[in-house]
């Protein structure tokens, strides 16, 4: 039985913003019905304990997310949340009492990827409210920012400072850093990152040689049940198979799966996306 870190399950690709850093999808909008959920989630457990409700979409937009926190909580799942953050004040009470729900990560830089998305002061304001709540419910909480290649790169980052200072203001300093982000309060975390370029078939190769986690440590699937080989095939370019009608075992033993695998474990992109994508760049 293989073994992942985590999956990728994604219970909406519908959103409520429209980040100018974020591709989109072309697929069909769609939401998981609980029964849908059950089922693949059913599927994903024996494989791992770590479930994140992402790929793409707003996950806090789903309307019968409660129910499938529940769920989850039936599987004995640890589940992350991927968030904008802008539905945190009326759905906050709910992510910090869901006994599943182990982390909340709040993408503060689709604030600045949006052209009017409402007043940065307030915005930011409910988003570390809701991170002190949540961690004093036991959660984590990780504020995300892009804030590793200067503050004007591509338009994107003009907003860090601003960020910072009032991220002081609601958590003083001293912060405690680490290697993968800064500690600003117990299990409230700042995790900073570099811009990159999503996987495209229309953008230019970045050479066959490299490695990917893809299928390694992770797996994703697509609201219809798709499997894809990681959180970035946004558009389902690689399908390995429906876990409606396979087994993820048998979908992870399929040829084009296991080829992806051996080709990365030989350090050779052997997909047209993957060797697309700005992402895998981190690796090699």
């Amino acid at each position: 039985m293989t073994t992942l870190k985590k999956a990728y399950l994604e219970i909406t690709n519908v959103c409520n913003l429209n980040c100018s850093f974020c591709p989109g999808t072309r697929r069909a909008p769609g939401f998981l019905s609980p029964e849908q959920f059950r089922l693949l989630a059913g599927r994903l457990r024996p494989h791992t304990e770590y479930l994140y409700l992402h790929l793409m979409g707003e996950p806090l937009l789903h309307p019968h997310l409660e129910a499938l926190l529940d769920i989850a909580a039936q599987l004995s799942f640890q589940v992350v949340v991927t968030t904008n953050g802008l539905l945190l004040p009326h759905l906050g009470d709910l992510l910090c009492s869901s006994p599943p729900v182990r982390k909340v990560s709040v993408s503060l830089h689709s604030f600045e990827g949006n052209s009017s998305p409402g007043d940065l002061t307030s915005y930011l304001s409910a988003c570390t409210l809701f991170a002190r709540r949540a961690a004093e419910a036991g959660k984590h909480c990780a504020l995300r920012l892009w804030n590793l290649d200067g503050d004007g790169t591509q338009g994107e980052n003009t907003c860090n400072q601003v960020i910072l200072d009032q991220l002081e203001r609601a958590f003083p300093r001293p912060w405690k850093e680490g290697w993968q982000g800064t500690t600003l309060a117990p299990r409230i975390y700042l995790e900073w990152g570099e811009r990159f370029e999503w996987p495209d078939l229309e953008a230019p190769e970045e050479g066959k040689s490299g490695f990917c986690h893809g299928l390694r440590d992770q797996v994703g699937v697509l609201w219809d049940g798709t499997v894809v080989p990681c959180c970035l095939d946004h558009e389902g370019d690689i399908p390995l198979g429906s876990l409606y009608e396979y087994t993820l075992e048998e979908i992870l033993n399929s040829p084009r799966a296991r080829a992806i695998y051996d080709g990365f474990s030989h350090g050779q992109a052997v997909e047209e996306l993957c060797r697309r994508c700005g992402f895998r760049r981190r690796f090699s």
